[in-house]
């Protein structure tokens, strides 16, 4: 099982970007799914949820109304658009998956398979 995770780069304020997450070795119809990001000198933390279903189950307060999962199954790929960039969005994105799961609330704890992460910097 594995996880790619690809698009990261540098963005000015205002701007959009969007970020891949293609999954090998597994069918992420099935699963939940989750992006991750850790600024700098800061832990990692949730952003956006969808279970199983493809249901919202968590945004984060700080992109809500500028952050999206979008889901193309037919390339077993998920994307986080992400609109509106602040500088404070700056991180390492992840993208996480997870079989089992009801109802994420993305926390660490929930998600066992994480890809290699991509960095976005937003800075004028």
């Amino acid at each position: 099982v594995q996880l790619q995770a690809s698009g990261g780069g540098f963005v000015q304020p205002g701007g959009s970007l969007r970020l891949s997450c293609t999954a090998s070795g597994l069918s992420l119809d099935y699963y939940a799914i989750a992006w991750f990001r850790q600024a700098p000198g800061k832990e990692r933390e949730g952003v956006i949820c969808h279970d199983m279903s493809g249901y919202p189950t968590y945004e984060a307060p700080s992109v809500k109304g500028r952050f999206t999962i979008l889901r193309d199954n037919g390339q077993n790929t998920i994307y986080l658009q992400m609109n509106n960039l602040k500088p404070e969005d700056t991180a390492v994105y992840y993208c996480a998956t997870e079989g089992v799961i009801v109802n994420p609330r993305c926390t660490l704890a929930e998600f066992s398979t994480f890809g290699q992460g991509t960095l976005v910097t937003v800075s004028s």
